[in-house]
């Protein structure tokens, strides 16, 4: 795909996924995320031709400008939309595909000091929601949905809805997506449904004790004779 093909499927991706995005010269003109898209090409374009230290200057400045930081290394497909996009850091290794939204805090990063692939592969179509983060070189499949504040730490199915830290994967192969699926704000929460079941289980439980108690208290005791102890209370 071109130069000028590509800087088109980014000006569509913030049009298309940002409700807020009214004209493609705004786009152009005001959103740091297509900024920082176009800056790490040419960025990327310098590195690949073994210009290593004034591709990280340009990156350098990239991210001075737009709060936005990506290696010059990584590599990122067409229809890639950063929104808001502060605080984002893309690793020299990570690979993102077609279409992925990432918003403002999520970190495309390592988890140590190795050498080669460390950083994570993410597929087509990906939500990736504020804060998460992915760590390590593992592939996010296609379609996939990463719930804000997730830590995610291990390989992600196609079509699967992570949350939590670490992340879990709460839906899987629920629905195959025909169009990127921004719904990030309403996913599950494993950890709200186990407390909501704990709850339930606790109020079980102590309604059983109250029973008890209750048959306990009625259950006359040994050598107990009701109608005799009430004759002598009535002779004192």
């Amino acid at each position: 795909m071109g130069l000028w093909q590509s800087i088109k499927r980014d000006i569509a991706a913030a049009l298309e996924r940002d409700p807020a995005a009214r004209h493609w010269l705004e786009v152009v003109l005001v959103y740091p995320g297509f900024h920082a898209l176009q800056m790490h090409r040419l960025a990327h374009w310098l590195w690949r031709h073994r210009l290593f230290l004034v591709a990280r200057i340009v990156a350098h400045i990239s991210r001075l400008l737009t709060g936005i930081e990506i290696h010059p290394a990584a590599r990122i497909g067409p229809g890639c939309f950063i929104d808001h996009g502060m605080g984002v850091v893309i690793g020299e290794t990570a690979e993102i595909g077609e279409n992925v939204t990432l918003y403002q805090g999520v970190v495309l990063g390592g988890t140590g000091k190795e050498k080669g692939k460390r950083h994570p592969t993410i597929g087509n179509n990906v939500v990736i929601a504020a804060g998460a983060a992915v760590l390590g070189s593992f592939r996010v499949g296609d379609n996939a949905r990463i719930g804000a504040g997730s830590v995610v730490l291990s390989e992600v199915p196609p079509n699967s809805t992570v949350v939590g830290v670490p992340g879990r994967i709460v839906r899987e192969n629920g629905r195959r997506l025909d169009v990127i699926d921004l719904d990030h704000a309403n996913l599950p929460d494993p950890l709200d449904r186990a407390l909501r079941a704990m709850q339930r289980r606790i109020e079980f439980l102590e309604a059983k004790v109250r029973d008890l108690e209750r048959q306990l208290a009625e259950r006359p005791r040994p050598g107990h004779v009701p109608a005799l102890e009430e004759s002598c209370a009535q002779k004192r």
